[in-house]
């Protein structure tokens, strides 16, 4: 399954540096002054998971294979956007295009670093809202003068006006209720406000440790905050830091991180976090040639999640054995699992769970 992430933000936050770090490599010009990056840069991200590792080991796997994420490092935003001032329209059109936006926000203290419109967290992440919710605005606007030309009221027309005053209350498009059919009608449009949102605070390294948390409660496996206000997830990282990691092999990088205090990369958060905002869950696979995590919908059922595997699989579906990461790797393997009861037998309603190592009994 594919899952787009757009990284936006105003110019000078650390976008393209964050973008780097995710990659691991050079890509993207991370440069000290506004608006290095013109065109969107694009790139593909293992999703490192040690569920797949473990695996790996276990069944001495030849291979071993993350799920990806597609990246989309997006030109910086000014105030004004929506009308096309700074690179307003063409940041914009590329929002669209993406699954989630996560919204990179300066609060580090760096001043060698250019500050170019950027006054706060909370003001600079304002600033972004307004300018996709006037955006969406002016969308809704010229699709509901357009439907005003037939003269029989229709849902749509009132679907739009429903959109419009709500926009002018401020509120995010997904955050309004709408019935069954009018969501039909708002999916047509690729409304901005209505895509998940990821706040993520650009800090310093000192302000990643467990005592640097003036709000929002503190995530005791990675010392990132993590708070939720208002249904959009707040990290911190250090994108900084992120870069340094990035070069470093994984002894140097994890006593890089003990000496910082904390467990793991902060950037494993927003991984995790786009996973929960986006709803979606990993099942596993394993075996001699490969050990793999696939994506998929929280909530499909076995024979789907077979066809993510090759799409013969869904039609042609049987049964799925079935055993749940920490007991198979407990009992190390199909066979003790088998032996002990703990290994499942499940058919075509079976709901996969995050975590669930299957194996897929596919007919002829």
């Amino acid at each position: 399954m594919s899952l787009k992430i757009g990284i936006v933000g105003l110019p000078n936050v650390g976008k393209s540096t964050l973008f780097n770090a995710i990659l691991k490599k050079q890509q993207a010009l991370s440069a000290n002054y506004p608006f290095a990056t013109i065109e969107p840069n694009v790139g593909i991200a293992e999703i490192v998971d040690y569920r797949v590792d473990k695996l790996s080991k276990l069944s001495n796997s030849i291979k071993k294979t993350y799920s990806t994420i597609e990246l989309v490092d997006i030109a910086g935003l000014v105030k004004g956007a929506h009308k096309g001032d700074g690179l307003g329209n063409q940041f914009l059109a590329n929002i669209r295009e993406v699954d989630l936006i996560l919204i990179v926000l300066r609060d580090f203290l760096d001043t060698n670093i250019v500050i170019e419109g950027s006054k706060s967290p909370e003001q600079d992440y304002q600033v972004i809202v307004t300018e996709l919710l006037l955006k969406d605005l002016e969308t809704a606007n010229k699709a509901l003068q357009s439907e005003k030309k037939n003269r029989e009221v229709k849902l749509k027309t009132l679907t739009l006006e429903k959109v419009i005053g709500s926009i002018e209350k401020s509120i995010l498009i997904r955050d309004i209720d709408f019935s069954d059919k009018e969501r039909e009608i708002i999916n047509q449009f690729q409304f901005l406000t209505d895509k998940p949102i990821i706040k993520v605070l650009n800090v310093d390294e000192d302000k990643l440790s467990l005592q640097h948390h003036p709000r929002g409660d503190v995530n005791i496996t990675s010392g990132v905050m993590l708070e939720e206000a208002g249904g959009i997830e707040e990290l911190k990282i250090s994108a900084k830091l992120e870069s340094e990691l990035a070069s470093l092999d994984e002894q140097d990088q994890n006593m890089f991180l003990q000496e910082l205090g904390l467990s793991e990369s902060p950037l494993n958060n927003i991984i995790r976090c786009a996973y929960k905002t986006l709803g979606l869950i990993s099942f596993l696979t394993t075996g001699k040639d490969e050990s793999r995590a696939w994506t998929v919908k929280n909530g499909v059922t076995a024979p789907i999640a077979a066809g993510v595997i090759h799409t013969d699989f869904k039609n042609k579906f049987i049964k799925a054995k079935v055993v749940d990461f920490n007991t198979f790797v407990n009992l190390k393997g199909w066979l003790a699992a088998k032996n002990t009861g703990k290994l499942r037998l499940e058919g075509k309603d079976y709901i996969v769970k995050d975590g669930d190592v299957i194996e897929f009994m596919i007919g002829g």
